[in-house]
């Protein structure tokens, strides 16, 4: 289908000789020779070739004709153009001249060359779809595109319907549409698949338009593949399935200056928040905020939203309900191809029963498990500190040690659920009686230390030890009967009765043993007397010294068991002193006042000594793989040669480094942290084990800990202890071997004492334990014995029953 172009005549005159009469612009302009040049030449230099003007004249008739001939340009060339003769005749009819008129193009402008462009070629042009449909649906027209994609031949097409080019489920929608458009004067989008012979489909968008030709409507069809874009259609829905399904809240908010309208939120931000996406969409997400609480970590995120960059913070914010909720946010800016950041995502992951869990823990290990009192680590932290305010303040600081009288008795006529209930009840009413500022501690049993801060005088003492005893001498109540609890409690005075935390509280504990059993509630002052009660403890300092020389200390051995194979895994050397007036005397009797000393540093040595001489005596039975382990105090392993002096005795004995074991205290290792990577990275060095000793005793720092080389951790005894019959027992002591665990090292169970103990670790998946119930401490030679028999733990409790 081609447009009509103008054109003009270029006409020449030749006559009845065959010579050219007259020659125009036109001709000119077609041929290229100038009239000076063809006027009175003959038509022979027109006609390609030559012998046809002969021909030609000849056969001229008196009527007009149309004729085609090939006329040579004046550069040589030739062109075949469409000519009209026109013979023109003389008075007398005989013909004279023949007229020769030549169609010449006009010029055309840019729009009439692009308009006489065939639409077909048009149509082919790019990789759109094109065809027309008559109202009978049948294909008239198509490019070659739709043969392409179809896989049909033009014969195939012409017999087809349009419907045909279709998958069949979409046949009835597409002569839907058609049938629409045919009824109106509007454009309209259809969306479906084009189907190929080989049954292969393409999406595509085709837009349909009705025009008229000669009273029949047609329908105009060009279609567009989509198939790029449903993919990317696809990704995007996938990414929003993804958005939707995730836990984690999500908000997408414009960035927009001051205020950050919110954009978007997933189902997730909705369950967290309880906000629905209505609520929430065109609002700050700081409508969410908690008046008054976390404004640092809200300073924080205001100044990362202002400099355009990614932050992580945590803070908490209201639910819908009011509700406070821990909300660990994670912000990011999202910018365009221009670099400007447009938008902002912040993924939400609500923390709170983290947070509480942590502070449960954190309360466990800080709290007496039976009363919630503070227990023995937090007791020490609160009175340090109580003391550095104190001197600095210039004020006085109360220590009272109370010590209950009578609680065995309790215990044997009422039973332990009653003497738990009695320690309860007097920890509240201690409680009860004193500030918020102080602070009242579960020592160990029936033992309560205060700590009384800020003490402007001892006068106002006196009326808070007067309100503490008031508040002891009214009867407990417990199963509808009045227990009454007597007690003995010793006060010591800051500074008056020393300046350190452990003077305090020996002084504390020397006036308690001054009052107990002078009375039903007795109270004593710490006095210039009682310090001879110290005496004692100075000869014993003394006798220390000469202990190792006498030769009067010696080790004792205690197994430790594997709770999945019952039997041997370890041995820990455990000091004794056989005091020559005292008798056998455990380390609790002496190792606190040797520390304080520095005689712990001698004695370690020899400790050290002897149990490479006892790993070399295990080794030559065969018991290569047994390590054997010692506890070193802060005062040992915060000495220079600490390690030195390890090396060198295992050398002297010829024991491997991987079979021995150092255990530190948990609370000693948090005293000086760097130092004790540094002793802990030396350890791993040699070859030797470290192993942390009353884990969970104190505040856990599981970061640092996880960063050192740890082959194990040892459980405190209480939280062992704490695992009775009582419902919901031995928490403590399941989140210790989950932590360990969670660290990748093995834990271990310290001082059990029962069976039940032994099964509840072993059900927990705790990997080892020790105890009196499961093997006393062995001298060497009964250690040696037992290894060789290589019991089980269970074959030994038979042994012993039955002995």
């Amino acid at each position: 289908m081609r447009a009509k172009l103008p054109y003009h005549l270029a006409a020449f005159l030749i006559g009845g000789n065959g010579a050219i009469k007259s020659w125009t612009a036109e001709c000119e302009q077609l041929l290229g020779h100038r009239a000076i040049d063809a006027l009175g030449e003959r038509v022979d230099v027109l006609l390609a070739p030559a012998e046809h003007s002969a021909a030609l004249l000849r056969s001229l008739s008196a009527e007009p004709q149309d004729t085609q001939l090939e006329l040579r340009h004046a550069d040589g060339t030739r062109s075949c153009f469409e000519i009209r003769l026109l013979p023109q005749n003389n008075a007398q009819g005989q013909r004279d001249y023949v007229v020769l008129l030549v169609p010449v193009p006009a010029p055309l402008s840019e729009r009439q060359l692009i308009g006489s462009l065939e639409l077909e070629s048009l149509l082919s042009l790019g990789s759109n779809n094109f065809c027309v449909v008559n109202s009978s649906g049948r294909m008239v027209l198509w490019n070659k595109q739709i043969e392409q994609t179809t896989q049909l031949t033009g014969e195939e097409l012409s017999a087809a319907r349009a419907t045909d080019m279709f998958p069949g489920q979409q046949r009835a929608t597409v002569q839907r549409r058609i049938d629409e458009a045919l009824g109106q004067d509007a454009e309209l989008l259809l969306e479906c698949d084009l189907l190929a012979k080989d049954g292969h489909t393409t999406p595509h968008l085709f837009a349909i338009n009705r025009f008229q030709l000669k009273n029949q409507y047609y329908i105009f069809c060009l279609g567009m593949d989509v198939t790029a874009r449903r993919r990317d259609e696809e990704t995007l829905r996938l990414r929003e399935r993804a958005l939707h399904a995730t836990s984690n809240g999500v908000v997408i908010t414009r960035c927009a200056g001051g205020n950050n309208p919110i954009e978007y939120v997933n189902p997730a931000f909705e369950k967290i928040t309880g906000y629905s996406a209505a609520e929430a969409i065109g609002n700050d997400s700081r409508f969410m905020a908690a008046p008054g609480l976390d404004e640092a970590e809200r300073a924080q995120l205001r100044a990362a939203i202002a400099a355009e960059r990614e932050i992580n913070v945590v803070f908490r914010n209201l639910r819908k309900n009011g509700e406070l909720f821990w909300n660990d946010l994670t912000v990011t800016p999202v910018r365009n191809e221009r670099e400007q950041v447009t938008h902002f995502i912040g993924v939400i992951n609500d923390v709170t029963a983290l947070k509480q869990r942590t502070s449960l823990l954190e309360h466990e290990v800080n709290h007496d498990p039976l009363t919630g009192l503070a227990n023995r680590n937090l007791l020490w932290d609160r009175l340090e500190q109580a003391l550095h305010a104190a001197h600095r303040n210039k004020t006085l600081v109360a220590v009272v040690l109370v010590d209950l009288n009578k609680f065995k008795q309790i215990n044997d006529t009422l039973g332990h659920e009653a003497g738990d209930e009695v320690l309860r009840l007097v920890g509240r009413r201690l409680q009860a009686a004193v500030r918020d500022c102080d602070t009242v501690a579960r020592l160990s049993g029936d033992e309560f230390v205060l700590v009384l801060t800020e003490q402007p005088s001892l006068r106002f003492t006196l009326r808070m030890i007067e309100r503490l005893r008031s508040g002891l001498l009214r009867p407990l109540l417990f199963d509808s009967k009045d227990v009454t609890v007597g007690a003995a409690m010793g006060v010591s005075i800051y500074p008056h009765d020393g300046t350190s935390a452990i003077d305090l509280v020996r002084a504390a504990d020397a006036a308690m043993y001054e009052a107990k059993g002078d009375g039903m509630l007795d109270v004593r002052f710490f006095s210039a007397e009682m310090r001879s009660s110290t005496e004692a403890k100075q000869k014993l300092e003394t006798d220390m010294r000469n202990a190792v020389a006498n030769n009067e200390v010696f080790l004792v051995y205690q197994p430790r068991w594997s709770l999945r194979t019952g039997r041997v895994v370890g041995v820990e050397a455990l000091l004794r002193w056989r005091h020559p007036e005292l008798g056998v005397l455990m380390p609790t009797a002496f190792l606190a006042d040797a520390e304080e000393s520095g005689l712990i540093v001698p004695m370690g040595l020899w400790v050290v000594d002897h149990a490479c001489a006892m790993l070399a005596r295990l080794s030559r039975l065969g018991r290569h793989d047994l390590p054997l382990s010692f506890n070193a105090s802060y005062r040992e392993f915060i000495q220079d040669d600490f390690l030195t002096n390890i090396r060198t005795a295992l050398r002297r004995h010829g024991v491997s480094p991987s079979n021995f074991e150092v255990e530190l205290r948990e609370e000693h290792l948090m005293r000086n942290p760097h130092l004790s990577s540094g002793v802990a990275t030396a350890c791993r060095s040699l070859g030797i084990r470290l192993s942390i000793d009353d884990f969970g005793a104190g505040a856990s720092n599981l970061t640092y800990l996880q960063s050192l080389p740890i082959s194990q951790l040892k459980m405190t005894r209480s939280s062992v202890n704490e695992i009775c019959d009582r419902a919901r027992s031995g928490r403590l002591a399941k989140t210790l071997i989950d932590i360990g665990h969670n660290m990748g090292v093995e834990i271990v169970g310290a001082g059990v004492e029962s069976d039940l103990q032994r099964g509840f670790l072993e059900k927990a998946r705790c990997d080892q334990a020790q105890g009196h119930f499961l093997c006393p401490p062995l001298n060497g030679t009964s250690l040696e014995e037992l290894l060789h028999e290589n019991p089980t733990f269970a074959t030994c409790r038979r042994r012993d029953d039955m002995q």
